[in-house]
């Protein structure tokens, strides 16, 4: 008997002769809607459970329901499960709202809302650039394409790599219904026979630098994106060689497989954001290329489903569903309300997508401006205060240690914690110095802890974390900089270390991070940070954070040698290390203090009234200190600038 049918059988109790006629039992037709609303309130939740990576190359004809149905059995009574499905609730009762609200508009007049739209899309499309070949590159399955090369066998087998969640499958497991970011125990029951590597970020980052050697003689200044994925600007590449983009990304994925035995796939069109979608059309193994046409973008663009467009999730593709965006087409019709819906920012955004517009702009990763800093580690259900001092101490010194790497400190501290029914809580402080030492991340995030503990009985974690924010830096000001000198070359490593790991914060959407299910099968630690450099001390890292600089070319021992100084004993400036330039600039600076001593000497033998006038300026100066002036030191010059 389903809830819907509830209402049906206590109204058959009642008498027409007793029933009240204000009784607010449902009627026949009320039960109806009930049922609806239910099966509808079901089928969103489990949608919802089907997670982030929905449209992950390989699930394009997997039954989807079914999945759906199997993951909503798996995970039912959960505390994973009821987060969720409150989290569903939450949306759904926003979703009303939002309805609500647009039923209000649709009796309004927005004719002036229109034309806003339409100077905005037309100052927008002034704005295209249609005169670059960007590329975005993914490799296929890139830790199972990795463990594949020391297991040929598993070529033909359902296999998946990771253990409490899966971090990536081959393309065998994915016509199951795996993917990235599910729960282990999740996959099994999709499919019994999966097998489950561990994983060794030692081969991936290894084979990662080999792709990365490659790349950066395609563009030097490509942007990492993560490990497994970057975007190049191949413009420059293309006119020196003569060749066509789609030859050159060929070219590229042929070098790529003959020397490091991956397959990748590629992306290639007017800018970033059409290059992502691009690069998900063929895969695996294949290139996907959008002419630099404005006609033939909007096509494109037109019907292509929302959730395809990087950086529309979950959640706003149901929001944006209920209000009649199905396809990014579909912005241009519904585009006077979109701004009181969304708010500016989502406008915005949502009619660059119907344009097809993205940046061009493709730089080293490293080179963007940081915004925070922070780590935070995974652990089996702790309600031991003591514990969890222990683990909040363990995660400030590893903060610390970022924080040194990246050479800042930051003015404000933010502890996050995830409860032991997966609600997740923050809070922040600004402490009355920009910090960065495991103490003071310590002693000042411990007032949090504290206090949260004091708003959540018996408070149970499974997750804690501390981030800097508003950061400043610490690195040492270059003085030979300063004055227009090149820097000394640094003795210690960290200056290379400090851009590992930088990411541009606005290039992850949430959605991409990793669904969170019960931890059945995780070990009791996890640290999450994106530093690649140290480590691959934690299996439990997640998915393609790992950002390392761009493989700079080898130089030869001739240019090395120039970042060694050589200091002149006259005027103490460093000079470059080269004999002949290193004898004429003494040969001038002792020219120099030659003259100065001339001038002296002639100045002390023929003083002029101008020069008497000086020492009794000084004289004066002395007395009214109430000091006698000190003989002077004839071996003893006057400094001067310049």
């Amino acid at each position: 008997m389903t809830s819907g049918e509830l209402p049906q059988q206590t109204k058959e109790l009642h008498t027409p002769e007793i029933e009240p006629v204000d009784d607010k039992t449902p009627q026949p037709s009320e039960a109806v809607d009930q049922r609806h609303a239910t099966e509808a309130e079901l089928a969103s939740l489990k949608y919802s459970l089907l997670g982030p990576s929905l449209t992950k190359a390989g699930q394009d004809k997997v039954d989807q329901s079914k999945v759906a149905e199997i993951i909503y059995n798996a995970s039912k009574g959960s505390k994973f499960f009821n987060r969720e499905e409150e989290r569903d609730k939450a949306l759904t009762a926003k979703i009303d709202q939002i309805l609500t609200k647009k039923r209000q508009l649709e009796k309004l007049d927005l004719s002036r809302e229109l034309r806003a739209a339409d100077t905005l899309l037309a100052q927008l499309e002034a704005s295209r650039d249609l005169t670059q070949h960007i590329v975005h590159l993914d490799c296929d399955a890139f830790y199972a394409s990795v463990e594949l090369l020391d297991r040929p066998e598993l070529a033909e087998l359902p296999f998946a790599v990771g253990g409490g969640v899966l971090t990536t499958c081959n393309y065998v497991a994915r016509k199951f219904g795996c993917r990235s970011g599910m729960a282990g125990f999740v996959a099994k029951k999709l499919c019994p026979q999966l097998i489950l590597l561990p994983l060794n970020f030692d081969k991936y980052n290894a084979k990662a630098a080999e792709v990365r050697e490659i790349l950066a003689d395609y563009d030097p200044r490509f942007e990492s994106a993560s490990i497994d994925e970057a975007y190049l600007n191949i413009t420059q590449y293309c006119i020196d060689h003569d060749m066509e983009a789609a030859d050159v990304v060929l070219q590229m994925r042929k070098e790529i497989h003959e020397k490091t035995h991956i397959t990748v796939s590629a992306g290639i069109a007017a800018n970033a954001r059409l290059a992502k979608i691009c690069s998900n059309m063929n895969k695996p193994n294949g290139q996907f290329v959008l002419p630099r046409d404005r006609v033939a973008i909007m096509e494109f663009m037109r019907d292509l489903s929302c959730r395809q467009v990087n950086g529309i999730g979950r959640v706003l593709e149901r929001e944006l569903q209920a209000v009649g965006i199905n396809t990014c087409g579909d912005v241009y019709t519904q585009r006077q309300f979109i701004e009181k819906l969304f708010g500016e920012k989502t406008y915005t955004f949502l009619l660059r997508c119907y344009l097809g517009l993205g940046r061009t702009n493709i730089q080293p990763a490293e080179e963007y401006e940081r915004k925070s800093v922070g780590t935070e580690r995974t652990f089996r259900d702790m309600d031991d205060p003591t514990q969890l001092r222990e683990q909040l101490r363990r995660i400030a010194e590893e903060l610390e240690k970022d924080m040194r790497r990246a050479e800042c400190k930051g003015r404000t501290l933010c502890i996050k914690v995830k409860l032991h029914t997966y609600e997740v809580l923050t809070r922040q402080v600004a402490p009355p110095k920009a910090v960065y030492l495991a103490d003071d991340l310590y002693n000042y995030s411990l007032p949090m802890l504290a206090k949260l503990e004091q708003e959540v009985p018996g408070l149970k974690l499974r997750l804690m974390g501390l981030r800097c924010t508003h950061l400043l830096s610490t690195r040492k000001p270059d003085a030979m900089a300063f004055f227009g000198f090149k820097p000394r070359r640094s003795d210690s490593g960290e200056t290379g270390e400090s851009t590992s790991g930088s990411r541009v914060k606005n290039a992850v959407s949430i959605e991409e991070e990793w669904e969170e299910w019960p931890a059945e099968t995780s070990d009791d630690a996890h640290v999450d940070h994106a530093d690649s450099s140290s480590g691959v001390n934690s299996p439990f890292r997640r998915h393609g954070k790992e950002i390392l600089p761009n493989p700079k070319k080898n130089q030869q021992p001739a240019e090395e040698d120039q970042e060694v100084w050589w200091d002149c004993p006259i005027c103490n400036r460093p000079q470059t290390p080269d004999e002949r330039q290193f004898n004429e600039h003494i040969d001038l600076c002792l020219s120099r203090q030659t003259i100065r001593d001339t001038i002296q000497q002639v100045a002390a033998s023929d003083p002029s009234p101008s020069k008497t006038h000086v020492p009794e300026i000084t004289k004066t100066k002395e007395k009214k200190r109430g000091r006698q002036p000190a003989p002077a030191d004839p071996r003893q010059k006057k400094l001067r600038f310049g």
